[in-house]
């Protein structure tokens, strides 16, 4: 709609302009002073506006030499008569610097100057081919709303195709991230030649490189269900590798933010190995904000290995909280990652006695469970379990011959306690601390 209301507006000027008699009379003028207008115009846009002085795109000023020369043969031609058209030769223009990035507010900048420099030579071809009848006060108006008129409709052209094509070029790249970041966290096998071939194509199976995982979350996990928030999160991750060397590949999964890290490994097979990914990464994920825990996993020698670093993450993210945000799987005690993963498969293979033990657990309020890790953390020593509990040592003794009574198992042998200490928490059993 906005094109049509502009291409109107022009085709009024013309007609202004015929009835001035400058169109198409102006058109002789113009034409014989044409190539050195077009040049000129180059010369004022390079040297008003500094993207195109220092851009290192070596095709960029040729293609704006081209370009200028059309937006001046065009104008001639209107003012010769020509039909009024869409301005394709613009729409390609703008398609061509959308795809190679080129700051859209630089090509206005440009089309600004071509504004004035047009107005005037213009302006002068047309007084002087005017009927002498005509008053050059409204000859010069009428100039005047040609020339903002064209350029208006040539910018509202390039602006419109600018847009769309970068918002196309921004939905396949989301496309193709898409695909690889799926890839990726699923896993491939290496037979797998369109999975390869997209791996190769964006530099992922690139030799001496490592690979880690990190996932976050709101500390609030509710707020991950807003799509917007989510797509914050995912951002907030994106910006603090944003000046980094870390390679990063960042999307949102199951109410979570993922994302794939990688690095160089080693410059080459003779030079020392460098910091792990994981190490590398680290700091900057403190920077992420208070509002987000994050788990991190340690580094996999190659894509393959992934889904094993996707695995260590989501492990690591279930030990985050507010006082440590970033969780490394590596700093993860051995024994609650041991009973982690086998609380998801030793259900059916835990002792006889367990139910019981947890029934009349639940019975004292946790204190038998409690003592239990009392009498671990004081090393086995029953007087010292008994000043944390702030109980008689007695009492102690007494809760152990109940567990004794209830397991078999005596708690107060090293190789049982163990045990005990294993069951329970694979069961989940948790005291509340009641005395």
């Amino acid at each position: 709609m906005a094109l049509h209301t502009d291409l109107d507006s022009l085709r009024a000027t013309l007609t202004a302009l015929r009835r001035h008699g400058v169109v198409p009379g102006v058109s002789t003028a113009l034409k014989a002073g044409q190539e050195g207008f077009a040049r000129e115009l180059v010369r004022a846009v390079t040297g008003e506006v500094p993207a195109y002085r220092e851009s290192g795109n070596p095709e960029l000023v040729p293609e704006l030499e081209a370009h200028l020369g059309e937006v001046v043969d065009r104008a001639c031609a209107l003012l010769a008569g020509d039909r009024l058209d869409a301005f394709v030769f613009v729409a390609e223009h703008a398609r061509r610097r959308a795809a190679q990035k080129f700051p859209l507010d630089a090509i206005l900048h440009a089309y600004r100057c071509v504004h004035r420099t047009l107005s005037r030579w213009v302006r002068d071809a047309a007084l002087a081919s005017a009927d002498e009848s005509a008053q050059v006060r409204r000859v010069v108006a009428a100039v005047t709303d040609f020339t903002v008129e064209y350029t208006g409709a040539v910018g509202t052209v390039l602006t419109s195709e600018y847009v769309a094509h970068t918002r196309a070029l921004a939905e396949a790249e989301g496309d193709r991230r898409t695909r690889l970041l799926d890839t990726l966290l699923s896993g491939y096998d290496e037979s797998d030649r369109v999975a390869a071939e997209l791996l190769r194509g964006a530099g992922y199976l690139e030799q001496r490189q490592s690979y880690c995982v990190a996932i976050a979350r709101s500390v609030n996990p509710r707020e991950m269900e807003n799509p917007a928030r989510a797509q914050r999160m995912a951002d907030a991750l994106t910006a603090v590798f944003a000046n980094s060397t870390v390679r990063h590949l960042v999307g949102v999964r199951d109410h979570h933010v993922v994302a794939v890290l990688s690095g160089t490994r080693r410059l080459s097979g003779w030079t020392a190995p460098q910091s792990l990914v994981a190490d590398r990464v680290y700091p900057l994920l403190r920077q992420v904000g208070p509002a987000a825990v994050i788990g991190l996993s340690d580094d996999v020698p190659s894509t393959s290995h992934v889904p094993r670093a996707t695995s260590e993450a989501r492990l690591a993210i279930r030990f985050a909280d507010v006082a440590h945000r970033v969780m490394r799987y590596s700093d993860i005690p051995f024994r609650q990652v041991l009973v982690t993963h086998a609380r998801a498969t030793v259900r059916t293979a835990l002792p006889a006695w367990l139910d019981a033990f947890a029934t009349i657990d639940r019975k004292s309020r946790g204190s038998l469970s409690a003592t239990l890790r009392a009498y671990a953390d004081a090393n086995m020593n029953v007087l010292r379990a008994a000043e944390s509990l702030g109980i008689h040592p007695n009492t102690i003794y007494a809760r152990m011959r109940r567990i004794r009574e209830i397991t078999g198992l005596d708690p107060l042998n090293y190789h049982a306690l163990t045990e005990m200490l294993l069951a329970s928490e694979c069961a989940d059993i948790a005291s509340v601390g009641v005395q």
